[in-house]
This record gives C-alpha cells, structure tokens and sequence, in this order.
C-alpha cells in the first residue's frame, strides 16, 4: 500500500528510525487547546505552553522557520529557531508540513507583531506519509472530498466546523425533547418485517435463526408499541436506511428523528416543531432566525405558514380531482410521468410532488393529507378521505412528517392488508409484503390518541448550514467504491447514479 507515496518520505521515515527515533510513538507531551492559548495572548507574553496538531507549509529561512500549526480549536504560528533547537536542528528537515507533532516553547511575536509560539523542543508524533494538499490548490474536486473525508476535514475548516454544527444541532434537538419529558430510546434496527414509511428495504440473513430481516425504513412501529406499553414520550434520533436513489437530497444511511407522544394529536405537534425550531434558532443560530440556503434567505421564526394538501394541489392542477384515476392519469401523462403499473393514490401523489413541492418555499405545514397515502394516521372525522398528517417543508424540501396516529386496530388492520393487496397487484417494493400482526395486537390491547413525528436530521442540517447537498453534512456519505487503480469497481448503475430517490417520510 505504498503506492503514491513519495519516495523522500519513506526515506525520512527510514532515517528517524535508524537515529532511534520513534515516528508513531504512543504518547507524547500533552497539549492546551489553541483556542485557549490564544485568549488574551497580549498578556502571555514569555509563557511557556505546549500545544499539539497539524504542521502546515513550512517556510525556510535559513536559520528560521514558520509553520503554523492547527488542532481542533484554532491555529497558531509555530517559530523554530537554530539557536533554541540547538540539538534538534539537524534533524529539522525530517520533520514536515502535515506531520503530528507536540511543540513547547514560548509565546511571542515575530518582528512583524504576528503571535507566534518560538519552539524550545518538538516531539513528532505522528509521521504524515503523504503530503497535505496545497492551501490554494488542494483538495476542491468534489467527489474526491467526499472519499477522502478525512483530509477534507483537516484541509477545509470551514467542513470540520460544518460538522461541529451538526453535532451541536443533534445535540439540541435532545435537549429540546428532554426538557417536554421525552425518553430518548433505542429501537430494533433489525427488523422482521418493515414498516413504518413507503421505501424498499435493504434486506439481510440471520444465520443462527435462518430467517430473512431488514434494515429498517422507520422506527415508528416500535416506538409506538412502547406508548402502548404506558412510556408516553418518546423519542428515538437514530441510523434508518432506504434501499433507493442518491441525490442532493438522499442518501440511503441517513439520520432521522422521530418521537411520539400520548394524549396529543398532529396540532400539539405542530406546536412542538415550532418549538423545536425557535429552540434551535436560539441555541444554534445565536437568535438570528434568517438562514441562506441556495442563494435565498427563509426565516425560520414561528409561527410558520399552513396549506391543505388538496387545495394546494388544485391550485396547481385544475380541473384535476385528486381522486379521480382517470383525470390524474392524464395529467400525469402531461407532466412526462411514469403510469405504467402505478397504484392510483402513488400516482396523484407523484402529481402532487411534481407541481407543488417545489414552489412550497416555506417555512409551511402542509396539512390534512388523503388517507390512501396515509396508512398509518388517523382519518379526519368529518372528511374519511383524509387524514390528520402533515408535512414541515422549507426551500421546496420536506423536512418533517407527523399525524394523529391512528390507534384502531381494526382499521389499521385493514389498511395494511389493501398495502399488501396493492403490493401482489402491481409489486411495489416499497410496500410491505405482509400485515404486521404483532403491531396490530399491540393496538389492540388500547393505545391513547397520540401525535408522532418524523425529521430527517440531515436535510435539517443542511438547512440549518446552509449546504447545499446532504453530502456536505453526512461525513461518509454512500459512494461507488474504487479499486486500487483508481477505476470505479463494477455495480448497477442506479447504486451511485444521480436519481431523485421517492420522498418517503421525513427521508434522507
């Protein structure tokens, strides 16, 4: 695995080894975060401080060197002299830009009056074998970024910073929920059959068992079996997978958060989301509600905006009813969408997601969603035709999914048998081939009126950094492998294509 390695840094490797110098050493003198050093720098002037991380372009002098130097926190301009390295000094060169190192010395500045740490001894700690891209002309090809995560990150701050967003926005949402007296919980992954969403499963073997599973597509029907249990609240922000396309919006692995609670109903979750978004806008954002993402701003202060799914579809098809077969399928056909085999209700939607989505720019709930795309929520009592659901969507992006969860087992029952008939009638694999039955003795044995919610906590972060690609915010997002040489190793197309992958609920 040597290969694209320079040869000059083998042979410097070689050289550190032979003159009993250990280049990947366990441990090395601690360091004080360079953010920390640099607070009040002016006053610390001649302290002694040991700080650690990457070395940088290293510029030669003669008798002087800079670098800088950057761990986690910030970065600091690291001064070697001859006459305070006086043992160290011929050895100088083996050490280079990109190298691990640990550097006492003392604070001060150059002549220019550039806050500088002048070395009094340098530890190397981790041998860099490969260079650094270069600062102006280094790692910017896109993909390449994406593969090689780990230089990107410390090559680019701005993405390391990106990334510490998303944790502190992770890190809220739990706190948010925490403070309603919600219980974060841990749900199966591995599941015996799916549910939950509209999506095609990964699908997997248990050995021992000799029984098929899947990876899950939502953690809804579990979670919602422990309200039945009596928990009440509950939340779960966890890895769900959705065996479809890849695009700006999708990735098969993505984070989502769902929580649910008992003795609410989808306008008690309204209210949460607002509440988690004010919430977010305080803590993350520092109080400035308007965000840029894609070149436009959105304020993201509640209250936010409300629109019936079926008014905003007729305004944007009319003459078209909906649930009229015939006259959906002929705007279908208008828009150059696929018909063929295609479940009537799937179809409007898909009618729905091309003329509307788009334009939803938001903040704004959609609300009061049709039944038949709506399995899981309870129906509108004085309208069967649909449901108490709705969808969160910014920027033309559905961020969120919620409803009064429906709790009659009965019709439950009877929802997902006409899921598994659609299924044999026109193979959706996005349907689940069998009812659930478990989940519906569940309900059963009584669950309370409850609200339940979905968000996709990557397209959250986009919106919230302003990325505009979920890559940008999911460190190892899915790609076509490579093989040694560089040429991407064999598989179907459709696994790394561009393709917009279905909405789902609250997906990737």
């Amino acid at each position: 695995m040597t290969d694209g390695i320079a040869s000059d840094r083998l042979d410097k490797l070689k050289a550190l080894r032979e003159c009993g110098v250990d280049p990947f050493p366990a441990r090395v003198p601690n360091g004080t975060p360079i953010a920390e050093v640099i607070d009040g720098f002016d006053q610390k002037h001649g302290q002694v401080v040991t700080i650690t991380g990457r070395l940088a372009q290293i510029r030669d002098f003669g008798k002087l060197r800079f670098a800088p130097l950057s761990d986690r926190t910030g970065e600091l301009q690291i001064g070697f002299q001859r006459d305070r390295l006086a043992d160290w000094w011929p050895d100088r060169k083996k050490v280079e830009s990109n190298d691990l190192v640990s550097i006492t010395g003392e604070l001060g500045v150059t002549q220019k009056g550039e806050r500088t740490l002048w070395a009094t001894a340098v530890t190397l700690a981790s041998k860099a074998l490969r260079p650094a891209p270069e600062k102006w002309h280094g790692l910017q090809d896109t993909e390449q970024r994406y593969r090689m995560r780990y230089v990107d990150l410390f090559a680019n701050p701005e993405v390391r910073q990106a990334f510490a967003t998303r944790s502190r926005i992770v890190r809220e949402v739990r706190h948010y929920f925490d403070a309603l007296g919600y219980l974060e919980v841990e749900t199966p992954i591995l599941q015996p059959l799916f549910g939950g969403a509209a999506a095609r499963p990964f699908t997997t073997h248990h050995n021992a068992l000799d029984m098929p599973l899947f990876l899950r597509i939502a953690p809804e029907l579990y979670l919602k079996r422990l309200i039945v249990g009596g928990m009440e609240r509950v939340y779960e922000i966890g890895r769900v997978f959705r065996n479809e396309g890849i695009s700006t919006r999708h990735n098969p692995e993505f984070t989502m958060l769902e929580s649910y609670e008992a003795w609410a109903d989808y306008r008690v979750v309204m209210d949460r989301v607002e509440g988690l978004f004010a919430h977010l806008v305080d803590r993350v954002l520092g109080g400035a509600g308007v965000v840029t993402f894609r070149e436009q701003q959105y304020d993201l202060q509640p209250p936010f905006q409300k629109a019936r799914y079926l008014d905003l579809f007729a305004d944007k098809n009319p003459g078209v009813d909906w649930f009229d077969h015939q006259q959906v399928t002929a705007r279908a056909r208008e828009l150059g969408l696929k018909t063929d085999g295609i479940e009537q209700a799937k179809l409007a939607n898909d009618v729905f997601e091309a003329t509307v989505e788009d334009s939803l720019t938001g903040p704004i709930f959609v609300h009061d969603y049709p039944t038949a795309i709506s399995p899981l929520a309870k129906r509108m009592t004085d309208d069967p035709r649909v449901t108490e659901r709705f969808e969160l969507f910014i920027a033309g992006m559905e961020l969120g999914n919620a409803f009064s969860e429906l709790n009659d087992p009965l019709d439950q029952e009877q929802r997902f048998e006409e899921q598994v008939r659609d299924k044999h009638a026109t193979g959706d694999e996005e349907a689940p081939g069998e009812v659930d039955v478990d989940y519906v003795t569940a309900l059963e044995f009584g669950m309370p009126p409850a609200g339940g919610l979905g968000i996709g906590i990557d397209r959250l972060c986009m919106l919230l950094t302003g990325s505009t690609s979920i890559r940008d915010v999911v460190l190892f997002p899915l790609l076509r492998r490579q093989v040694a040489d560089g040429a991407a190793a064999d598989g179907p197309a459709a696994a790394a294509g561009p393709t917009e992958a279905s909405a789902g609920q609250a997906d990737g």
